[in-house]
């Protein structure tokens, strides 16, 4: 049986039950695979955008590759707000043949730039692009901070945390002059105290409140929101956005604000709920997103790198100059740990 490969809008994809279903929640899902988010992403961050599912078919094995398709090929359907962009598989055995296929359709954007990308995602990916024909390369270009519990409560967590840390909390606790609670539920009032402070915080302009807020609630819909909110005097000061998904704790947004530093609201409102998604959601696993901010490494135990894939086609001629670059850095690159990176296309 041979295999099938289309472009489809995410209007179609809608409508097809195995493709609704490998995009959709579920007890292993991650919220930036969901068809849901990539078309909120698509509604309110990317509205100049042409953006597709590239699908691959063999029998019942599906395979997809989300892309916004534009004048320098194919780029991420995600931004900012995405921990990572990635390809889906339903059937592991047919994925490497699947995902070739994939690549092959993409021929006619002539230039794929894909990240962030989870290592073995864009390992497989670039063989894939490799066999098709492409050259290029998939090379580190964030971090993603995790905590993988292996089964420990809250109290075995906080045990291995610094000491300076477990100090702050015991001591801003005990003066008993920050209250926090936890939401499940998306309330106007908590999600506009979150903007203000927000606003108030160290923190760079919003890129686009209007997909948070619709996220939030699509999220508190689904009973997976998790909104912390700290007062002092009923003031809120700090607040945080967090989902729970497929065993995994994701932490989206925090902000403070810096005129109430000295009581450290933002940090016992991120013990409060840690605390609560490991003890009450038994989450297995935190997930921080990218970036390699310092704070996170006294809250977080493990380190994976995120990979940007970049790949043309040797015959468009206007990418040749970016090729000749990739060459270039190929043969003043050390050898070493090298796998991912080789921009030749496999025989």
């Amino acid at each position: 049986m041979g295999v099938t490969v289309y472009h489809a809008d995410l209007r179609e994809a809608q409508a097809d039950p195995a493709l609704a279903a490998l995009l959709g929640r579920s007890p292993v899902s991650a919220p930036f695979d969901r068809l849901e988010w990539l078309a909120l992403l698509a509604e309110h961050c990317l509205p100049g955008s042409t953006c597709k599912l590239a699908i691959a078919r063999e029998g019942d094995a599906l395979a997809v590759l989300p892309f916004c398709e534009g004048p320098g090929g194919a780029a991420p359907l995600g931004t900012w707000y995405s921990f990572f962009v990635r390809p889906l598989a339903s059937d592991p055995a047919k994925a490497p043949t699947l995902l070739e296929a994939l690549a092959r359709s993409l021929a006619p954007t002539g230039a794929v730039q894909l990240a962030p990308m989870p290592e073995a995602e864009a390992a497989s990916l670039a063989k894939a692009f490799r066999a098709a024909g492409w050259i290029g390369v998939a090379e580190p270009c964030d971090t993603n901070h995790i905590l993988s519990l292996a089964g420990r409560s809250f109290a075995e967590y906080w045990a291995a945390r610094p000491g300076q840390l477990r100090e702050t909390v015991r001591r801003k606790t005990a003066r008993g002059k920050v209250s926090l609670r936890i939401e499940t539920v998306f309330g106007e009032a908590d999600w506009a105290a979150y903007e203000a402070i927000y606003a108030k915080s160290w923190k760079p302009q919003e890129g686009n409140p209007a997909f948070l807020r619709a996220f939030a609630k699509a999220e508190s819909a689904a009973g997976a929101l998790r909104m912390g909110v700290a007062e002092i005097d009923g003031q809120p000061v700090a607040a945080q956005f967090w989902t729970v998904e497929g065993g995994t704790a994701w932490i989206h947004k925090l902000a403070h604000d810096e005129a109430h530093r000295a009581h450290s609201p933002g940090t016992l409102l991120t013990a409060a709920l840690f605390r609560h998604v490991i003890d009450e959601d038994d989450v297995h696993t935190v997930d921080f997103g990218t970036g390699d901010d310092p704070y996170k490494r006294d809250w977080m135990e493990a380190q994976r790198p995120r990979y940007a894939l970049r790949f043309y086609r040797p015959a468009a001629v206007g990418h040749w100059p970016a090729l000749a670059r990739l060459a270039a850095r190929r043969m003043l690159r050390p050898r070493a740990g090298d796998a991912l990176v080789s921009p030749q296309a496999a025989g």
